[in-house]
This record gives C-alpha cells, structure tokens and sequence, in this order.
C-alpha cells in the first residue's frame, strides 16, 4: 500500500560537493556547479523542509557500470573514465570533465533510478531527484550541452531490460533547452511519449521544431511546443492545452518530468522570463493529471537551472504544489514583463501545432 502523500526526495552529498568546473564565469560551463544542488538544500531547510513528515529522503541506487551500458557504447563509457583520470578535460565543446565526473554521472543514473523505482514500487506517492550533472542532451556516443550521460533514458531502458517493465511512459520535458538526446533515444518507440517545451531560435533556426512527430511505430509520439525568447508566465501554461488532452489519450502508466528551470527570468543560459509561480502551477496541473490517468505516479528528475538565485525557489515551488500547499512567490520575483508576451506567436504555435497531430492523436481530429 502506498504511503499517503509521502513524497520521495532523492539527494546525496557528492552532487553538492563535486565535479566543480575549473572556469570562470561567464564561460558556459561555469554554471554547472556543486552550487546548484548546495543552494537548493539550503533554501529547503531553510523553508524547514526537511521536518516535514510527508518528505522522505532517499539515496540514489548503487548501480554497475553494465547499467550505463543500456544506453551508451563501451567506447564512450570508456573515454569518460579516461578522461576523468586526466583530471581535466573538454568533451565535444559542451561538456566538462574533471576527475569527479564518472563516478558522479554514473551515480546521477542512480538517482533518476531510485526517483523512477520508488514510484512505481509505491514507497512514495511522488518524486524528486536532485542529481547532476544533467542528462537530456546525452547521446548514446557522446555527451552534449553539460550532459555526460542520459539519466532518463538509461532510467527507461533499465525499467524495460532489467525489470521487464513494459508499460507506457510519458517524458514531460520543461528545460529551456530541447532534449535532443531523450528524443532520439525514443524518436521510434510507440511506448514513450516525448513532449518537449523549449525556448527556440526562430531567427537562425534549430532543432525541436513543431514538425519533428517522431518515426516508424513512434510517429506521433514525439511533441514539440517551441516558444519564442523572451516568453513569460502567461505564456508557458499555453503548452498544456495540447499536453493535457495527449497524455489522458496516451494513458501512460508513469508520467516523468525532465524538470530544468533555465526558463526563470535569472537564468544565465535561458533567455524566457519566467518565475516560480510557472512551475508552482505546472506541477498543480500535471499532478491532477497523474492522479486522474496513473493514480499519481509522478516523477521530476532535475536537468537544467543554473541562476543560484531562481533554481532554489522553483523547487520549492514543486514540492509545495506536491505537497498541495499554497505558495506565494518571494518579493523579487515582483517584475512586470506582462508587455513582452508573446501570446500571439505562441497562439500560433499551439494552432499548427494542432493540425499536425490531428492525423496521430482523436483530440485534435478536424471535425467534418
């Protein structure tokens, strides 16, 4: 019997602590810090969090190195522990490693792992793993955008290969960034719906357009909701309208949540101008859904969010809503961006956006 409204917490001290970056700001990989995890511990206890009954620590899972392999070549795994005994190295000009970074990327795995597990062996009702370093860019031969390896989809592919766990998944992914490597690691699986809501570059074009479904057996099942820079509070909930009605179609047994917050108006590497009520309202919305279609099996595993200022007042901001308690915003977040929205732009997204899963999915079917 699942404990009631207990919410898992996944932490350890390393990923406050280690694979600190030798390099200054404003170099890109200089956000990707101890101080990330640092700064949101301190602020949950200073929210005294951590006296809450309904909070229930939880380790990140021991796991082999045969446990990687389920996503990624030898030959990769094999360089990141080359690399790591170096001390000090750059991967494919997005990622950094210093000799923390195996152990720690491979430990990541583990805590998406135990988010995933405790769910769905209901020893909580809901999770939270506060790991790094990210994962969503990962390839499975080569690390990407500050990911060394992909912690959800090695989390997925150990679900299905170790456990036998062949049920539907659902990825909501909310990182400034599109997860180019969790969609191809399921650009072709019918079973894992990949819904993706990312800051775009309209102007020299990207990849995450609108028009990317997904292939083979999968087409359909891979959604993105491309945003223009600079979209605020108003605009980021536009992109349920078409999640909603997809996942209760879709009826996934788990729903997991890519949860970056590069979004927030701080971010030094997103450019939207969102604040904590966004997340606090999403994980009010995407909660009620988890409870209606998968008796609430919910999962965020943390991605991106480098502002040290915002980062900690988004999670909070989640584990309020899990915790279905009121949240109030703190005063600095009181800025008016109301003028920069871009509805419009965003309408129009949402409208084609329509259009073209109506051939995939009965909610958006064209009526005669």
């Amino acid at each position: 019997m699942i404990n009631n409204n207990i919410i898992g917490l996944i932490i350890d001290d390393d990923f406050s602590s280690k694979n600190e970056p030798p390099y200054p700001h404003p170099l890109f990989f200089s956000y990707e810090t101890p101080l990330r995890i640092q700064s949101i511990i301190l602020y949950l206890e200073y929210k005294n969090l951590f006296n809450d009954n309904r909070l229930k620590l939880l380790k990140p899972k021991e796991i082999e190195e045969s446990i990687i392999l389920l996503a990624h070549t030898t030959y990769y795994i094999d360089s990141i522990k080359y690399l790591s005994s170096l001390e000090s190295a750059i991967l494919n000009e997005e990622v950094f490693i210093t000799k923390d970074s195996f152990k720690l990327a491979k430990k990541a795995i583990g805590g998406a792992i135990k988010a995933i597990e405790s769910v769905i062996n209901k020893d909580v009702c809901q999770s939270f793993a506060l790991i790094r370093p990210p994962g969503h860019h990962a390839l499975r031969e080569g690390g990407s955008g500050l990911c060394i390896f992909n912690n959800i989809a090695n989390s997925i592919l150990y679900l299905r290969k170790k456990l036998n766990y062949n049920k539907k998944i659902a990825i909501i992914d909310i990182d400034n960034h599109f997860g180019d490597g969790l969609a191809q690691y399921f650009y072709e699986d019918p079973s894992v719906l990949y819904f993706s809501i990312h800051e775009f570059d309209f102007i020299e074009g990207d990849i995450g357009f609108i028009n990317e479904l997904g292939a083979g057996e999968g087409l359909g099942k891979n959604i993105n909701f491309p945003i223009p820079m600079n979209s605020v509070d108003d605009d980021f909930l536009e992109f349920m309208k078409i999640a909603e009605p997809v996942l209760r179609e879709f009826h996934p047994d788990i729903i997991i949540i890519a949860a970056g917050f590069d979004m927030y108006y701080s971010d030094p590497i997103g450019n939207c101008l969102l604040t904590s009520s966004s997340y606090y309202k999403f994980t009010e919305k995407i909660l009620k859904i988890a409870e209606d279609i998968c008796e609430g099996k919910l999962i965020f595993i943390l991605e991106g969010g480098y502002s040290l200022l915002g980062l900690p007042v988004c999670v909070y901001s989640v584990m309020q809503a899990l915790f279905k308690e009121k949240y109030e915003r703190p005063a600095f977040e009181y800025l008016d961006f109301s003028k920069k929205s871009k509805k419009n732009e965003i309408d129009k997204i949402k409208s084609s956006l329509k259009n073209l899963l109506s051939n995939y999915w009965s909610s958006f079917k064209k009526k005669n």
